[in-house]
């Protein structure tokens, strides 16, 4: 039997797997995003991703699916049942096809029009956005086939093998970086063609991977169960609630930048999106490493076991974004100069309104895994879900009555802590999650830490002029502030304990050599 401590050391050596790739395709990310910003330029830019963004509108039907593969397959897996695992993969494949089959016709036709006479596009770069959203819609449904393969990886918790293929796929994004300048068509079609032919070859990898080495992907077959259908059209019909809101929230905001403000601001919005997800990658590797002990801790009714998991989940997850965004916060605009050299209007406001998002969203992560786990979220996704999809019409609103672009970035701040306190209310009967224990040891202690970890770094960006030294001192005593600071405030005597050991461990292996 598989004791706490071996799944303690197995998420451990997971999320260590999942930096390395983490490192590699938030180097590659960063570094196209100001090869194709220079190279496509700001509007085209903007159109790429608002283009990108009506097709990623779809994906609130196959997000649901995608979350319903991910915690069956988890659970089974829990479960120990591999005839039923090999049934629940091979129905996930068949869903995701038809899925793809229902999008491609939406997207070809709703998208389509509503490109053509809604959004707000000059007339010479009408032709290349529709294809665009062609290449857009082609890359969706390569990633959704994906997603049985990718679910079955992190339920086995194979995290080497997203290193690898990742490794792959940032070979495969910097030849498109290099390619884009030498296009012989529009570079917005050529941009949108290539990223499309990689996401194909990451596929391909994916799929002879686990081929290779997990049981339920060697014999799929296609099959109709009915009970096996029903339960996760049943699961995913309540969770597209929930996605629905997550999508609206982000590409619904996106469109509406384009119809209030222009291509031009949904650079400035793509940028800080690209900024947010560079950073919570640091959250989100871990999360992945979690995600698959919590819903097994779960479904062997190891009830403890999983509430250590989401309190330290949710602590350990801010820290991590803490530590990386807080002299982001802080010297913003040095920094964005620095990697873009021309930084379009509103960019700066943004990246840091969308890096507080994050660090919101990071507490509620192992929650939302908890909740997905029991597989009863009908009452759960109409509260919690149904007041995330009041951020488009609210958005809508303040945008129409002139208010600054980044008030759609501000709304969601605030529609994402109140639904922090939601899930606390819903998990509180669905789990036995203990609201007080979970605000004092969470959230008050975040909190705490946030506002320690800020006083001195802040005082050094205001004393220091914005420039190079002061953004290197500005980072170094962010880094110390916070480190120390989540060490004496944010950790308990246990887990400053173990830190100590290791360090005492690993101080004396290197003695020795």
């Amino acid at each position: 039997m598989i004791t706490i401590e071996q799944n303690n050391k197995r998420i451990a050596k997971n999320t260590l797997i999942l930096y390395l790739r983490m490192l590699i395709t938030m180097g590659v990310t960063l570094y196209m995003s100001r090869v194709v910003l220079n190279s496509l330029g700001v509007v085209d830019y903007g159109i790429y991703n608002v283009v990108g963004g009506v097709v990623a509108m779809f994906t609130m039907i196959s997000g649901s699916l995608s979350a319903a593969i991910s915690r069956f397959l988890t659970f089974e897996l829990g479960k120990g049942n591999q005839k039923r695992l090999n049934l629940i993969f091979s129905t996930s494949v068949i869903i995701q096809i038809i899925t793809c089959v229902i999008i491609a016709i939406l997207a070809e036709t709703i998208g389509i029009w509503f490109l053509t006479n809604k959004m707000v596009i000059p007339i010479d770069k009408l032709y290349a956005a529709k294809w665009v959203l062609h290449f857009s819609l082609i890359t969706l449904i390569i990633n959704m086939i994906s997603v049985p393969y990718n679910a079955t990886i992190i339920a086995h918790e194979k995290m080497s093998a997203f290193a690898y293929i990742s490794i792959l796929d940032a070979v495969g994004k910097l030849i498109v970086a290099y390619l884009i300048s030498k296009s012989p068509i529009d570079n917005l079609i050529f941009y949108a063609m290539l990223m499309s032919s990689v996401a194909l070859l990451v596929r391909l990898a994916y799929g002879i991977y686990c081929k290779k080495h997990f049981e339920e992907c060697q014999k799929f077959r296609f099959v109709f169960k009915k009970d096996i259908f029903k339960e996760m059209f049943g699961f995913a019909g309540w969770n597209l609630v929930g996605v629905t809101s997550g999508v609206l929230r982000d590409q619904g905001g996106n469109i509406l930048l384009n119809i209030f403000e222009g291509p031009a601001v949904n650079a400035a919005r793509a940028i800080s999106l690209q900024v947010r997800l560079a950073v919570m990658q640091f959250s989100s590797n871990f999360m992945t490493a979690l995600n698959p002990q919590i819903t097994k801790s779960y479904a062997s009714d190891n009830k403890d076991y999983m509430m250590t998991l989401i309190f330290q989940g949710s602590r350990l997850s801010f820290y991590m974004l803490l530590i990386l965004s807080l002299p982001i916060l802080l010297s913003t605009d040095y920094i964005l100069t620095l990697w873009l050299v021309d930084v379009p209007n509103h960019t700066v406001l943004f990246v840091q309104l969308a890096l507080i998002f994050g660090m919101l969203e990071s507490i509620s992560n192992p929650l939302i895994t908890a909740m997905l786990a029991t597989g009863d979220i009908k009452k759960y996704q109409i509260v919690v879900g149904g007041l995330q999809l009041f951020n488009l019409p609210i958005s809508y609103l303040f945008l129409k009555y002139g208010f600054f672009p980044q008030i759609i970035v501000a709304v969601g701040i605030f529609i994402s802590l109140c639904c922090l306190f939601l899930r606390l209310y819903m998990l509180r009967s669905m789990i036995q999650l203990s609201i007080i224990q979970f605000l004092r040891r969470v959230v008050f202690n975040v909190g705490l830490v946030s506002v320690i970890s800020i006083i001195i770094p802040y005082i050094m960006a205001i004393y220091f002029d914005n420039g190079l030294k002061s953004f290197i001192l500005t980072s170094i005593f962010s880094l110390l502030s916070t480190s120390a600071t989540i060490f004496f405030v944010g950790c308990d005597h246990n887990e400053r304990q173990f830190v100590k050991e290791k360090i005492k461990y690993y101080s004396k292996k290197i003695t020795k050599k």
